[in-house]
Protein backbone atom coordinates (compact mmCIF):
# COMPACT_ATOMS: atom_id res chain seq x y z
CA UNK A 1 0.00 0.00 0.00
CA UNK A 2 1.07 3.60 -0.96
CA UNK A 3 2.09 6.05 2.04
CA UNK A 4 -0.38 8.46 0.44
CA UNK A 5 -3.41 5.72 0.44
CA UNK A 6 -2.69 4.58 3.96
CA UNK A 7 -3.07 7.99 5.13
CA UNK A 8 -6.32 8.43 3.34
CA UNK A 9 -7.25 5.22 4.66
CA UNK A 10 -6.27 6.64 8.44
CA UNK A 11 -8.55 9.79 7.83
CA UNK A 12 -11.69 7.78 6.81
CA UNK A 13 -11.32 5.16 9.66
CA UNK A 14 -10.59 8.10 11.92
CA UNK A 15 -13.26 10.16 10.40
CA UNK A 16 -15.47 7.27 11.68
CA UNK A 17 -14.27 7.60 15.38
CA UNK A 18 -16.03 11.10 16.23
CA UNK A 19 -19.80 9.38 14.99
CA UNK A 20 -19.15 6.89 17.68
CA UNK A 21 -18.18 9.33 20.20
CA UNK A 22 -20.89 11.71 19.74
CA UNK A 23 -23.45 8.75 20.41
CA UNK A 24 -21.65 7.54 23.20
CA UNK A 25 -21.75 11.33 24.89
CA UNK A 26 -24.95 12.31 23.35
CA UNK A 27 -27.47 9.59 23.86
CA UNK A 28 -29.59 8.05 26.70
CA UNK A 29 -28.36 4.72 27.08
CA UNK A 30 -30.76 4.35 30.43
CA UNK A 31 -33.59 3.71 27.56
CA UNK A 32 -32.32 2.36 25.13
CA UNK A 33 -30.43 -0.01 26.90
CA UNK A 34 -26.87 -1.85 27.39
CA UNK A 35 -26.14 -3.49 24.12
CA UNK A 36 -26.66 -0.53 22.12
CA UNK A 37 -24.13 1.20 24.14
CA UNK A 38 -22.12 -1.92 24.16
CA UNK A 39 -21.91 -2.11 20.27
CA UNK A 40 -21.05 1.81 20.06
CA UNK A 41 -18.13 1.31 22.22
CA UNK A 42 -16.81 -1.72 20.38
CA UNK A 43 -17.79 0.56 17.39
CA UNK A 44 -15.24 3.30 18.55
CA UNK A 45 -13.07 0.08 19.36
CA UNK A 46 -12.74 -1.43 16.34
CA UNK A 47 -12.40 1.91 14.65
CA UNK A 48 -9.30 2.66 16.72
CA UNK A 49 -7.78 -0.70 16.25
CA UNK A 50 -7.99 0.17 12.17
CA UNK A 51 -6.41 3.30 12.35
CA UNK A 52 -3.68 1.96 14.44
CA UNK A 53 -3.11 -0.50 11.77
CA UNK A 54 -3.45 1.83 8.74
CA UNK A 55 -1.30 4.54 10.23
CA UNK A 56 2.40 5.02 8.49
CA UNK A 57 3.05 6.22 11.41
CA UNK A 58 2.05 3.06 13.05
CA UNK A 59 0.89 2.71 17.06
CA UNK A 60 1.69 3.06 20.02
CA UNK A 61 0.46 -0.14 21.49
CA UNK A 62 2.36 -3.37 20.35
CA UNK A 63 0.65 -6.06 18.08
CA UNK A 64 0.48 -8.44 20.72
CA UNK A 65 -1.72 -5.56 22.82
CA UNK A 66 -4.12 -5.68 20.08
CA UNK A 67 -4.26 -9.02 19.42
CA UNK A 68 -5.07 -9.39 23.47
CA UNK A 69 -7.97 -6.14 23.44
CA UNK A 70 -9.41 -8.05 20.01
CA UNK A 71 -9.30 -11.49 21.52
CA UNK A 72 -11.36 -10.54 24.37
CA UNK A 73 -13.56 -8.23 22.33
CA UNK A 74 -14.83 -11.26 19.70
CA UNK A 75 -14.82 -13.37 22.98
CA UNK A 76 -17.14 -11.24 24.58
CA UNK A 77 -19.63 -10.94 22.00
CA UNK A 78 -19.79 -14.08 21.07
CA UNK A 79 -20.69 -15.12 24.14
CA UNK A 80 -22.90 -12.16 24.63
CA UNK A 81 -24.51 -13.69 21.17
CA UNK A 82 -24.52 -17.08 21.89
CA UNK A 83 -26.48 -16.80 26.03
CA UNK A 84 -28.66 -14.37 23.73
CA UNK A 85 -28.01 -11.74 26.01
CA UNK A 86 -28.14 -9.32 23.16
CA UNK A 87 -29.36 -8.54 19.94
CA UNK A 88 -27.60 -11.72 18.37
CA UNK A 89 -26.68 -10.18 14.94
CA UNK A 90 -25.21 -7.45 15.82
CA UNK A 91 -23.18 -8.95 18.73
CA UNK A 92 -22.49 -11.66 16.33
CA UNK A 93 -21.14 -9.05 13.78
CA UNK A 94 -19.02 -7.06 16.01
CA UNK A 95 -17.71 -11.24 17.01
CA UNK A 96 -16.90 -11.37 13.75
CA UNK A 97 -15.08 -7.72 13.24
CA UNK A 98 -12.91 -8.77 16.23
CA UNK A 99 -11.80 -11.80 14.83
CA UNK A 100 -11.05 -10.07 11.13
CA UNK A 101 -9.03 -7.85 12.66
CA UNK A 102 -7.12 -10.54 14.93
CA UNK A 103 -6.82 -12.63 11.92
CA UNK A 104 -5.36 -9.43 9.87
CA UNK A 105 -3.23 -8.43 13.28
CA UNK A 106 -1.57 -12.39 13.79
CA UNK A 107 -1.59 -12.98 9.77
CA UNK A 108 0.77 -10.08 8.95
CA UNK A 109 4.37 -11.18 8.40
CA UNK A 110 6.47 -10.46 10.85
CA UNK A 111 10.01 -11.73 10.17
CA UNK A 112 12.72 -9.09 10.19
CA UNK A 113 10.75 -7.41 12.39
CA UNK A 114 11.34 -4.14 10.59
CA UNK A 115 8.27 -2.13 12.53
CA UNK A 116 9.38 -3.59 16.11
CA UNK A 117 6.77 -4.91 17.77
CA UNK A 118 4.02 -2.48 16.40
CA UNK A 119 1.51 -2.78 14.25
CA UNK A 120 1.94 -1.19 10.80
CA UNK A 121 -0.37 -2.33 7.75
CA UNK A 122 0.32 0.38 6.18
CA UNK A 123 3.90 -0.65 4.70
CA UNK A 124 3.59 -4.36 5.17
CA UNK A 125 5.31 -5.69 1.68
CA UNK A 126 3.88 -9.13 1.60
CA UNK A 127 0.34 -10.56 2.28
CA UNK A 128 -1.35 -12.24 4.84
CA UNK A 129 -1.15 -15.28 5.56
CA UNK A 130 -4.50 -17.73 5.47
CA UNK A 131 -5.62 -15.89 1.70
CA UNK A 132 -9.16 -17.89 1.80
CA UNK A 133 -9.55 -16.54 4.92
CA UNK A 134 -9.19 -12.87 3.97
CA UNK A 135 -11.19 -13.51 0.95
CA UNK A 136 -14.34 -15.08 3.31
CA UNK A 137 -14.02 -12.68 5.38
CA UNK A 138 -13.57 -9.23 2.92
CA UNK A 139 -16.99 -11.30 1.25
CA UNK A 140 -18.86 -11.05 4.17
CA UNK A 141 -17.71 -7.13 4.98
CA UNK A 142 -18.73 -6.25 1.34
CA UNK A 143 -22.36 -7.63 1.97
CA UNK A 144 -22.83 -6.74 5.26
CA UNK A 145 -21.79 -3.42 4.03
CA UNK A 146 -24.29 -2.93 1.03
CA UNK A 147 -27.20 -4.23 3.60
CA UNK A 148 -26.43 -1.39 6.17
CA UNK A 149 -26.21 0.97 3.98
CA UNK A 150 -29.57 0.00 2.33
CA UNK A 151 -31.26 -0.24 5.95
CA UNK A 152 -29.37 3.41 6.55
CA UNK A 153 -31.09 4.98 3.65
CA UNK A 154 -34.57 2.89 4.20
CA UNK A 155 -34.87 4.61 7.73
CA UNK A 156 -33.60 8.05 7.32
CA UNK A 157 -35.13 9.54 9.98
CA UNK A 158 -37.59 6.91 11.44
CA UNK A 159 -35.17 4.66 13.62
CA UNK A 160 -34.12 4.76 17.52
CA UNK A 161 -31.40 7.83 18.43
CA UNK A 162 -28.20 7.36 16.27
CA UNK A 163 -29.54 4.08 14.35
CA UNK A 164 -29.04 6.18 10.66
CA UNK A 165 -25.08 7.10 12.35
CA UNK A 166 -24.94 3.29 13.57
CA UNK A 167 -25.38 1.37 10.47
CA UNK A 168 -23.55 4.40 7.88
CA UNK A 169 -20.86 4.28 10.32
CA UNK A 170 -21.02 -0.09 9.97
CA UNK A 171 -21.72 0.56 6.38
CA UNK A 172 -18.34 2.60 5.89
CA UNK A 173 -16.31 0.25 8.43
CA UNK A 174 -17.50 -2.86 6.69
CA UNK A 175 -16.46 -1.71 2.81
CA UNK A 176 -13.06 -0.41 4.74
CA UNK A 177 -12.24 -3.23 6.27
CA UNK A 178 -13.39 -5.56 3.57
CA UNK A 179 -11.01 -2.89 0.72
CA UNK A 180 -7.93 -4.14 3.12
CA UNK A 181 -8.57 -7.48 3.36
CA UNK A 182 -8.56 -7.73 -0.65
CA UNK A 183 -5.33 -5.76 -0.98
CA UNK A 184 -3.85 -7.91 1.90
CA UNK A 185 -4.59 -11.29 0.07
Amino acid sequence: MTVPLAWLFTVLFASLALPCVLRLVKLDYGSLGHRVRNGDLAELLLVVAMVAMLSPVGGPIPAAGWQAVLVLTAGWFAFSAWRGRAEGHSCWHHALSAAAMLYMVTAMPHGGMVHGPWLNMSTMDARLAWPAVALVAAAYFAVDAVRSGVVAVQSRGTGAPGHASRTLCRAAMGAGMGVMLLAAV
